[in-house]
């Protein structure tokens, strides 16, 4: 009997080897939600001039979407490489078929949503920016969580509440925005890596 139960407990785990993108890195969703924090904070004091200079509309603009970019493409390398690291300790690939649909199950939303932003941003509506970005992203999360962990698929619910927050509480919409891709992240980072991680070193 427990040979058989061993034997289904393989089949399992090669089915969702073959169906799911594991390779995911808890620490590398905690590292997002940290640079996703300095941004905020950057962004926040740009803003409000309090780094000693005053800036015109068209320098706030600019300054949150070079801001906005670095985090984002400092989130994605890091992500990238922790993702990498792990699928290779397992010897799985990570640009698998399964890796390409949940790409593209989370891309697709964040290209409509950066192009949705990038227009509200240019228009100096900052605060639709901050909502618009929660919710894309939150539905790319969804999205994208069929094909790896749960737990995004609760993420994503989370930032799209966040993002609906944001729209109706406007002068709060960089808080959210924080809170949402800054200490979610970090939460939702070490719940999958005491979870999914930590097991497997015992």
């Amino acid at each position: 009997m427990n040979r058989e139960a061993e034997d289904i407990k393989v089949i399992r785990q090669m089915m969702e080897k073959s169906s799911k993108f594991l390779s995911f890195n808890g620490i590398s969703i905690v590292f997002a939600g940290f640079f996703a924090i300095v941004g905020a904070v950057f962004a926040y004091f740009s803003i409000e001039g309090s780094f000693g200079k005053e800036y015109n509309t068209t320098q706030k603009m600019m300054i949150l979407l070079a801001d906005a970019m670095i985090v984002f493409v400092l989130s994605t390398c890091t992500i990238t490489f922790f993702c990498w690291k792990k699928a290779r300790s397992n010897n799985e690939s990570l640009f698998s078929s399964t890796t390409r649909r949940a790409a593209y199950s989370l891309l697709l939303p964040l290209f409509a949503g950066g192009i949705f932003s990038l227009v509200f941003l240019f228009r100096g509506e900052v605060d639709i920016v901050c909502a618009a970005t929660l919710i894309f992203y939150g539905l790319g999360l969804v999205n994208a969580s069929k094909y790896t962990f749960p737990e995004l698929n609760y993420l994503g619910i989370i930032e799209v509440i966040l993002g609906v927050l944001a729209l109706f509480f406007t002068g709060f919409s960089l808080y959210f925005w924080a809170i949402g891709f800054g200490i979610c992240h970090i939460i939702f980072g070490f719940i999958m890596y005491f979870k999914y991680e930590t097991s497997k070193m015992q």
